[in-house]
């Protein structure tokens, strides 16, 4: 599939949701647009298990407002598709036959096992977590799933989400202690039916809303530098530390609560309580969040279909740091050719011991000489803030929030000033061995770009070695380098700095033969 602009209606229990989308294997997956109405339709399920009339009236309009969108968007390509609100209604196929009638949009009721599926396949291939539990709470159900190896294992779906959860234990808009422990009883007993997600000690990934609301509150208490809640991680003490403070907040001031959107002020502790009980039950360390979920789970499992290679995800962060330095002007050779050039630098300098060898920094390295200097796409001259915003205020699949920071203070290496600078707000993330170490890559990263400052990949060839007093850079190159040459002098202090010994440069012209 070369080119796909469609949308997902995402007709769930507390939201109903449309979101555009475009794809072409160029530039990879793009949200267009996102539109959302909280229509809380399983509030509309009455005690006979029939959706109500009124319920069905809010998807009606709901969907025909939605409908005149599509065409602002000129988009004719539309998935509508509807989980447990409808899934639980006995009503439910007249009021799909209704929706259409009434719309001309079909919705597609997906089963337990589906839904729970495409949240896994989100997850799957938009995180670099290799084995996890997932969880998707919505408004009416809650889908577990277990994978290993990128490979599910297991699914199951709850019949229970925040709605109807406040349902059935709140009595007033917020909970009070005993209908939190009963609440906390109920999960617990229902997780505990599981025996395959019972102590496995996993990474907990979350899906919706809900979880990405708790994200974006820690993050605005704790005063977070960077933005994205897509691969931040909390652990169990972090979830613990905001239950306590969320239950000493009025439902006013949790309407007015920064990071919380207003319309989950009613819902978003039941979900927190969620969430806790089942890192207990997983005996979990990290609490991971995706802003990915079924929508993106549906998208990726259908342009999978007819593009087996489209998306990979055994290796989620190396397809999409192509399409990210495609975005800002990098062709696909020049990133083959700057990961040659830092691998082939850095294999140099393990060789004479200069550094010390490791298949996780070389990976690091390589990594970020797919991305090092994007910035200079949007001005020359200050493309070392602009690489370092970028990378580490997007979100990136495949990176979690240290790996993202990590990248970013490589990929922008400028001097060690410019370093101390970005690498500030970040110093509790790291130890002071780890900020030399990336120091010094950035170091070794910035002077392989100046080998390839023309862009003409003349340079074919690194070779190292000693000298008394020195260390002596053989650079072989096909063609005259004047440029490469101006550059690499002017950065070879950085590099003299990080391997801590003299260096002297020699460029080698070589004649090739073509034929």
């Amino acid at each position: 599939m070369n080119e796909l602009k469609t949308a997902i209606i995402d007709i769930g229990s507390n939201t109903i949701r449309l979101v555009l989308y475009q794809y072409d294997n160029e530039e990879g997956l793009r949200e267009l647009g996102n539109i959302k109405t909280v229509a809380r339709l399983r509030t509309y399920i009455q005690p006979s298990g029939e959706m109500s009339v009124e319920g069905i009236q809010v998807l009606s309009e709901t969907l025909l407002t939605f409908k005149a969108m599509l065409e602002d968007f000129e988009v004719t390509d539309v998935k509508a598709a509807a989980t447990a609100a409808i899934r639980q209604a006995t009503n439910r196929d007249q009021i799909i036959k209704e929706m259409k009638e009434r719309t001309g949009i079909q919705i597609e009721l997906l089963s337990e096992e589906e839904e729970a599926y495409f949240g896994y396949v989100a997850v799957a291939y938009s995180m670099g977590t290799q084995s996890a539990v997932t969880i998707d709470i919505g408004g009416g159900s809650t889908e577990i799933t277990l994978f290993e190896n990128k490979e599910i294992q297991q699914s199951h779906s709850f019949p229970f989400g925040t709605v109807s959860l406040k349902q059935r234990f709140v009595k007033g808009d917020i909970m009070n202690s005993s209908e939190k422990g009963e609440l906390i009883a109920y999960i617990k007993e229902q997780f505990q039916s599981l025996p395959w997600i019972k102590n496995v000690a996993l990474p907990i990934i979350a899906i919706g809303g809900s979880a990405r609301n708790i994200a974006q509150m820690h993050q605005q208490k704790d005063d977070y530098p960077i933005a994205s809640v897509h691969g931040y991680e909390m652990t169990k003490e972090n979830l613990d530390d905001l239950s306590l403070f969320l239950g000493r907040l009025s439902f006013q001031e949790l309407k007015q609560l920064d990071g919380l959107s207003s319309d989950r002020a009613d819902i978003i502790v039941p979900a927190l309580e969620v969430f806790r009980v089942l890192m207990e039950v997983v005996d979990s360390k990290a609490f991971q969040l995706t802003k990915r979920g079924l929508r993106e789970g549906l998208i990726y499992d259908r342009i999978l279909q007819t593009d087996a290679l489209a998306f990979d995800k055994y290796n989620v962060f190396e397809g999409n740091a192509r399409r990210l330095a495609r975005q800002y002007g990098r062709t696909e050779m020049e990133v083959d050719y700057l990961m040659h050039l830092a691998d082939q630098l850095y294999r140099e300098c393990c060789h004479l011991g200069y550094l010390q060898y490791n298949p996780e920094d070389l990976h690091l390295l390589t990594k970020a000489a797919k991305v090092f200097n994007i910035g200079e796409y949007i001005e020359l001259s200050s493309s070392s803030q602009h690489t370092f915003y970028l990378i580490a205020n997007q979100s990136i699949d495949g990176l979690n929030h240290l790996e993202r920071v990590k990248l970013a203070l490589l990929a922008s290496y400028k001097n060690k000033d410019y370093f101390q600078r970005f690498a500030a707000p970040f110093a509790t993330w790291m130890d002071r061995e780890e900020y030399r170490k990336i120091r010094d890559f950035g170091a070794l990263l910035k002077f392989v770009y100046a080998l390839n400052v023309s862009k003409r990949n003349v340079v074919h060839a690194i070779e190292m070695h000693t000298e008394e007093d020195h260390v002596q850079l053989d650079i072989y190159v096909k063609k005259n380098a004047a440029a490469e040459k101006y550059q690499a002098n002017r950065h070879r202090k950085h590099l003299e700095r990080a391997l801590k010994i003299p260096m002297k440069i020699n460029f080698i012209e070589e004649r090739w033969n073509n034929g």
